[in-house]
């Protein structure tokens, strides 16, 4: 089984411009989440979705892979797909670029449910939400699931909401990797936009409100993403501890 990552790297951000190439410990935040990919043993190859010169510059500086990419795209998800057009790829896993703290485990037990369950399509991951997160955090996305492991749905609003304080209902934070049959990621990104896609601002819920199955795995690594510039010292703290 052929299984490729994709790292969709866009320098546009509003909220941190020319953020794939900010150092961290004195290494691209590009380059951390492509070494955390390559590290995976299910994965063959690692690509950087590229849309700017100096991203495509810089990876091919520590000797990876990139693609350059249309400007135009509205998401990182049709960005994957464009380079999947030139890959003979089985299964592409969506990394997201801004996750420097990614381990390797959590890329394998998103890929697993496709190695085992042909008809599994489309998969993600949830973790446990810990005693400090805010429920009420719209940045935090939680989801819900059934017994089997398939999405319910994604909401920026406390799912499920426990009536009963006594009640054993978790709530997981959603984690945006994703993990695609390469057929179906092509059928996704033709899918309309969903109502509730565009109220959420979650592009997820178009796979959902379109009748199709994602799979969530559960996963005890917690996100630690970069978002603003000032994120950068929390995530060299960890890294520093970690050693």
């Amino acid at each position: 089984m052929n299984i490729v990552a994709v790292i969709p790297a866009r320098m546009g951000s509003t909220r941190f411009p020319g953020k794939p190439l900010a150092l961290i410990c004195g290494k691209p935040m590009i380059q951390h989440v492509y070494e955390k990919a390559a590290a995976c043993s299910l994965i063959k190859s690692v690509i950087v979705a590229a849309d700017d010169s100096a991203v495509q510059q810089t990876v091919q500086a520590f000797g990876g892979k990139v693609f350059m990419t249309s400007p135009d795209h509205h998401t990182g998800t049709d960005r994957v797909a464009e380079v999947a057009q030139n890959l003979a790829a089985d299964i592409i896993v969506n990394i997201q670029g801004d996750e420097p703290l990614l381990v390797p485990d959590a890329i394998e037990e998103a890929v697993k449910p496709l190695l085992q369950d042909t008809r599994i399509t489309m998969s993600t991951l949830k973790t446990a939400l810990r005693p400090d997160d805010d429920p009420l955090d719209p940045n935090i996305v939680k989801v819900a699931t059934d017994a089997s492991g398939r999405a319910l749905y994604f909401s920026r609003s406390p799912i499920p909401f426990n009536r009963d304080r006594s009640s054993a209902a978790r709530l997981y934070r959603h984690i945006g990797l994703y993990v695609f049959r390469r057929n179906f990621l092509f059928e996704f990104t033709t899918l309309p936009q969903t109502t509730l896609e565009k109220a959420e601002s979650l592009e997820q819920l178009r796979a959902l409100e379109h009748g199709y199955a994602i799979h969530v795995s559960e996963t005890r690594y917690y996100p630690v993403g970069v978002d603003i510039p000032s994120d950068i010292e929390l995530v060299e703290a960890i890294m520093q501890k970690q050693g």
